[in-house]
């Protein structure tokens, strides 16, 4: 307890840039996902062939491999920066990997939503003079949106604990970081281990519970 006590105000710190590492990326995710599965549903073949390769592509690949090529390919080799301070670069080429990442778990998920849309509904917007983007902002993505509630929320849950590999090519200082540098002081500590797990399911277990509520609550009757 005493270690808890000690290193808290350093694994606090850490934690909270787990939180905004999490809530930036978690807006931008469902941003770069809806364009995404847009692309993957477009009457163009370009556009769905682009969309269905970087999915694939992104969500085959390991978060830490991505991570380390935004560190290391990105950013050292060809010089990828979005701030002179070193420690604000590093946080958004990890906001950059693991948007694009957690992006493509969105884009699925709201492509199995859209798969639950009665064909007829777009056959129907079509026949009265909608166009393609039209009918998939106004009609289909509404009520994709609706079904996959529940699928999203376990997105943002595994994208917060994915922050947790944010250290990966030494880039950010997050509360894993913190804590395995506390271990290696200390030796390892069980008080500092069960109050980051208690931090982190104070976070995810709210979302799955209000994510599986608002589900229910916003359930497409068919």
């Amino acid at each position: 307890m005493d270690e808890l006590i000690e290193y808290g105000p350093d694994l606090l710190k850490g934690f909270l840039v787990n939180l905004q590492l999490s809530a930036i990326c978690t807006v931008l995710a469902l941003v770069l996902g809806t364009i995404l599965v847009a692309m993957r549903v477009s009457p163009i073949p370009v556009l769905r062939a682009a969309g269905t390769t970087v999915v694939n592509v992104i969500r085959n690949t390991p978060l830490t491999l991505l991570l380390a090529f935004s560190a290391l390919g990105l950013s050292d080799t060809l010089g990828l920066t979005f701030s002179d301070e070193p420690y604000d670069n590093a946080f958004w080429l990890v906001v950059m990997a693991m948007s694009i990442y957690a992006a493509t778990f969105v884009c699925e998920a709201l492509r199995s939503g859209i798969n639950t849309v009665p064909m007829g509904q777009a056959e129907a917007a079509r026949a009265v003079g909608l166009t393609f983007m039209q009918t998939l902002r106004l009609i289909i993505l509404p009520q994709a949106f609706r079904a996959v509630i529940a699928p999203l929320g376990s997105v943002v849950i595994a994208l917060i604990k994915n922050t947790t590999v944010a250290q990966a090519g030494g880039l950010l200082a997050d509360a894993a970081f913190v804590m395995y540098d506390t271990f290696d002081t200390t030796g390892v500590s069980i008080p500092i281990f069960i109050g980051l797990v208690i931090a982190f399911m104070a976070v995810t277990l709210p979302i799955g519970w209000f994510t599986g509520w608002l589900a229910k609550r916003l359930a497409v009757a068919r």
